[in-house]
C-alpha cells in the first residue's frame, strides 16, 4: 500500500486551472481519472489525512503511485477530455456502466441505395437512423409487419436481394404488398428511398400527418365508390393506429425527452432510461454499476450522461434530458449536450405534473432493478467466493486465487498446433485478458513441449515489463534453454504472441508542454503554467487496424501510457489442461524463468483429477465442489478458445487459393476473374490474352496470374460419393 504523501506534488506546482487529472498505480496503468474546475483545490483533497477521506477515496490514493494533470481551456472540454480518458484508459476506481442486458433496436440503414429496414444490437453504425431500444425483438417485428402496409421498405438482407434481382421475382412480401420490391424495379431508388424516411418519420412521433392523409384517400375513395381501395386504406390506418398503441402515450405535448432515474445504496446504483418521442415510451435500458469511487447521486446523473450521449449525435441527444438531480457543473454539461446535438438542450429535474409523475415511474423501476441485481449477485458472490476458498484449501494455497490463467493445447494431427490462454479474475471471466499463440518452437504433435513453450513466452513476457518499470532489479543467472532464447527452429527475438497493441489511440494524448506529473518537478514553466489545450477535444478512436494483436508476434514494449499491458499482471494460479506431464513442462517452465511464487496445477479430463508439480498422487475434489466447478469452467473455457482458434486458421489454410500468391492482385479483381471465367479451372485454360479482356486486368497482371496457374498443380476433383459425379471447381475458394 503505497503512502500518498510520496507522491504528493510540491506545493504550487498544481495550476488552478480547469483541468483533468489521473492516477496511476505502480505498474503506470491509469486507475482513475476526474476533472476539475480548478486543479489545484481538487487534487489537494486527495492528499488530506487518510482518516478523512471517503474509504472508496483512500483505497483508490493508497493503491495510486503518481498524479497527472492535463491543463484545458474550458469546463466543457474538461468533460469532454474526462469521457475520452475514461473511455480510453478503462480506469478501475471510475464508476462504468454496464448494460444489463444487450438491446435490440429498430433500425434503418439509410447508408445503402435501398434502406433496409431490420432488427440490430451492438454498437451503432454511422448512417443508420435507430429507434429505441426495445425490451424484445418481437416487439420490433410486431411493429414492423403492421407498419409495411403502408410503408413497404425492404426488410430482406443484401444476399435475399441480390438473388431476387437476378432472377427477377420478388420474395413472398413482394407478391403480398408488403415489400415495394426495388429489387426488380417496381420503384425507383428515390421513389424506395422516400417510403423509408416516411418511415422513419413515423417512428420519431410524427404519426398524426400519414392517419389523416389515409384518412382522406379512405373518404376521397369511397366517394368515387371505389369501395375495395377504401377498405385497404381503412386497414392501412387502423395497423397505423395498432403500431400507435404499442407505445403508450405518457406525455400530451408531444415532448421529446430521456428521463435518468437512479436508484442506489452504499455500494452500487442502478439506472432506469426513458426514451420518449412524440409523448410517447419508444424505448427503455438499465444500467447497473459498482461505486468504485466515493460519488453522490449528481456524480452517477453526470457519469451516465457522459456514456449515455458521448457517440451520439442530432436527434439521438433529445431537446430534454430530466433527471433527479442536477450535477455539479450544470452549465458546462448543457452546453456538452447542446454541442453534441447542435441545439438547446433542456437539462433539469422535473416539479410537477405528468413529468413528474412519469419521473416516478421511471425510479421505481430502478429501484426494482436494484433489488433483483443484488439478489442475484448475492447468490453469486458467495458462490464464487466459496469457489475460490475451496481450491485455496484443496492446493494449499496462502490466499484465494483471485487471478486465474488456463492454457490448452489444440491441433488436428498434429497440424495448425495453437494455445489458448484465458484468465478469470473472481471467478468471473476476463475475455479482454484471452490471449492466443501460435507454436513455433518445432512442428508436430507434442502437448507436452507446447506447453513448456507457451507458459515460457507467456512469462517471459510478464518478466520483461517488470524488468522496465523497475520491479525485476535481478534476472536469473541459470535460465536454461527455454529462458534464454527462443526454441529451436523458432523466430529470433521474444516469441510470445499477443503484441504489443498497435499505434495508440488518436484521441488526446497530452504532449510534454500540456502535462504535468506528481513524479517529479517538471523543468521550466511547464511545471506550472501548463499550455491550455485548444479547439474541442476528440473522443478517442481506438487503436488503428493492424494484424491481429492475438496472435501477431511479440513486439518491444511500448511506452507506458497508462493502458493495461498484454502480460504484465501475474496469476496467483496457472490451470492447465491435462495430467502430469504438462504440469511438470509448465512448472519447469517457470522454474527456468526463476519464477518461484506462482502456483501451478492441472485438471485431467478423465477423472476431473487436479495434478501438482511433484505430486504423485492427485487431489480429488468432491464432485458437489464449487472449486471443482469452477476449475471445470475455466478448463472448458480455454478448450473452446484454443479449439475456435484452430479452426479458423485450418479453415483460412483450406481456402486458400492460387491466385493468392499473385503480387498486387487485391480480393476484388480476384473476384472479377472469377465472375468472368467462372472457376479457377477455366481461368487456368485461359490464354494471357483472354485474361486481359477483365475489366482492371492489365497485361503485365495477367502474365502474372497465368504463370502462378501454371505453376499450381490442379487439384484432384471432388468426387461425389453419393452419386459418382465429378464435382467442379467453380470458385476460388481453394485449389
Amino acid at each position: 500500500m503505497a503512502d500518498p504523501s510520496s507522491y504528493r506534488p510540491k506545493p504550487g506546482q498544481i495550476p488552478d486551472s480547469p483541468g483533468v487529472y489521473k492516477f496511476r498505480d505502480e505498474h503506470r496503468r491509469v486507475i482513475y481519472v476526474g476533472k476539475a474546475k480548478n486543479l489545484r483545490q481538487r487534487v489537494a483533497n486527495y492528499f488530506q489525512d487518510l482518516a478523512n477521506l471517503h474509504p472508496r477515496t483512500r483505497t483508490m490514493v493508497t493503491t495510486a503511485a503518481s498524479v497527472e494533470w492535463t491543463v484545458v481551456s474550458t469546463e466543457v472540454e474538461a468533460l469532454q477530455l474526462e469521457y475520452s480518458w475514461i473511455k480510453e484508459f478503462d480506469p478501475r476506481f471510475n464508476v462504468k456502466y454496464r448494460d444489463d442486458k444487450s438491446y435490440p433496436y429498430l433500425a434503418v440503414t439509410l447508408n445503402e441505395e435501398f434502406p433496409r429496414v431490420q432488427v440490430m444490437r451492438g454498437a451503432k453504425k454511422k448512417g443508420v437512423r435507430y429507434f429505441g431500444p426495445y425490451g424484445h425483438a418481437w416487439a420490433i417485428r410486431e411493429t414492423v409487419d403492421l407498419m409495411l402496409r403502408v410503408f413497404p421498405v425492404r426488410t430482406c438482407s443484401a444476399g435475399v436481394f441480390k438473388n431476387a434481382a437476378r432472377t427477377g421475382r420478388p420474395c413472398l412480401l413482394g407478391y403480398i404488398g408488403k415489400c415495394s420490391a426495388p429489387c426488380v424495379g417496381r420503384v425507383t431508388p428515390e421513389e424506395h428511398r422516400e417510403l423509408a424516411e416516411d418511415f422513419c418519420d413515423f417512428m420519431a412521433g410524427r404519426t398524426g400527418t400519414y392517419i389523416r392523409r389515409l384518412e382522406k384517400d379512405m373518404m376521397q375513395a369511397a366517394e368515387e365508390m371505389e369501395y375495395e381501395r377504401a377498405a385497404r386504406l381503412r386497414d392501412d390506418a387502423e395497423a397505423l393506429k395498432r403500431a400507435m398503441e404499442k407505445s403508450a402515450v405518457v406525455l400530451a405535448d408531444a415532448t421529446d425527452a430521456d428521463l435518468i432515474a437512479v436508484a442506489e445504496d452504499e455500494l452500487e446504483a442502478a439506472l432506469q432510461i426513458f426514451h420518449v418521442r412524440g409523448g410517447r415510451v419508444r424505448g427503455q435500458r438499465g444500467w447497473v454499476t459498482d461505486k468504485v469511487e466515493a460519488v453522490d447521486t449528481s456524480g452517477l446523473v453526470e457519469h451516465a450522461l457522459q456514456q449515455l450521449y458521448g457517440e451520439e449525435r442530432g436527434d439521438a441527444v433529445p431537446k430534454e434530458v430530466l433527471v433527479p438531480a442536477l450535477p455539479e457543473d450544470t452549465e458546462a454539461v448543457s452546453q456538452w449536450l447542446a454541442e453534441r446535438r447542435g441545439s438547446q438542450v433542456s437539462l433539469r429535474i422535473p416539479q410537477r405534473g405528468d413529468k413528474k409523475d412519469l419521473m416516478a415511474t421511471v425510479q421505481r423501476n430502478a429501484q426494482q432493478a436494484l433489488g433483483l441485481h443484488k439478489t442475484k449477485r448475492a447468490s453469486d458472490l458467495t458462490t464464487r467466493s466459496r469457489a475460490l476458498e475451496e481450491i485455496a484449501e484443496a492446493l494449499g494455497l496462502d490466499t484465494a486465487p483471485l487471478r486465474i490463467e488456463c492454457y490448452d493445447i489444440s491441433h488436428l494431427q498434429g497440424d495448425d498446433v495453437v494455445a489458448s490462454m484465458v484468465v478469470f479474475e473472481d471467478g468471473l471471466a476476463r475475455k479482454s485478458e484471452y490471449r492466443r499463440f501460435q507454436i513455433k518452437g518445432f512442428e508436430g504433435q507434442d502437448d507436452v513441449r507446447s506447453m513448456h513453450e507457451v507458459i515460457g513466452r507467456r512469462f517471459k513476457r510478464y518478466l520483461q515489463e517488470k524488468e522496465r518499470t523497475g520491479e525485476w532489479e535481478e534476472q536469473p543467472t541459470d535460465t536454461g534453454p527455454a529462458a534464454t532464447g527462443p526454441a529451436p527452429g523458432s523466430a529470433p527475438g521474444p516469441a510470445a504472441t499477443g503484441s504489443a497493441p498497435g499505434p495508440a489511440a488518436t484521441g488526446p494524448v497530452p504532449g510534454p508542454a500540456a502535462t504535468g506529473s506528481g513524479l517529479a518537478p517538471a523543468a521550466g514553466p511547464a511545471a506550472t503554467g501548463l499550455a491550455p489545450a485548444t479547439g474541442p477535444v476528440p473522443a478517442a478512436t481506438g487503436p488503428a487496424p493492424g494484424p491481429d494483436p492475438a496472435v501477431a508476434e511479440d513486439a518491444e514494449p511500448r511506452e507506458d501510457d497508462g493502458r493495461p499491458k498484454r502480460f504484465a499482471y501475474p496469476p496467483q494460479l496457472v490451470v492447465v489442461d491435462g495430467g502430469q506431464p504438462q504440469v511438470a513442462a509448465a512448472k519447469r517452465a517457470l522454474d527456468e524463468l526463476g519464477i518461484d511464487d506462482i502456483a501451478v496445477c492441472g485438471l485431467a479430463k478423465r477423472l476431473e483429477e487436479v495434478w501438482l508439480p511433484d505430486d504423485d498422487d492427485p487431489v480429488v475434489l468432491p464432485r458437489s465442489s464449487e472449486g471443482l466447478y469452477l476449475l471445470q469452467r475455466v478448463r472448458d473455457e480455454a478448450h473452446r478458445f484454443a479449439i475456435t482458434y484452430q479452426r479458423a486458421k485450418r479453415a483460412k489454410r483450406i481456402r486458400t487459393s492460387p491466385l493468392d500468391d499473385v503480387s498486387g492482385l487485391g480480393e476484388t479483381r480476384k473476384q472479377a476473374l472469377i465472375k468472368h471465367f467462372g472457376s479457377v479451372k477455366k481461368l487456368r485454360q485461359a490464354t494471357i490474352d483472354e485474361i486481359c479482356e477483365v475489366p482492371g486486368i492489365g497485361r503485365r497482371t495477367a502474365e502474372s496470374v497465368a504463370a502462378a496457374l501454371a505453376s499450381t498443380a490442379p487439384a484432384a476433383p471432388a468426387v461425389n460419393t453419393a452419386t459418382g459425379e465429378i464435382i467442379e471447381e467453380d470458385d476460388g475458394g481453394s485449389s
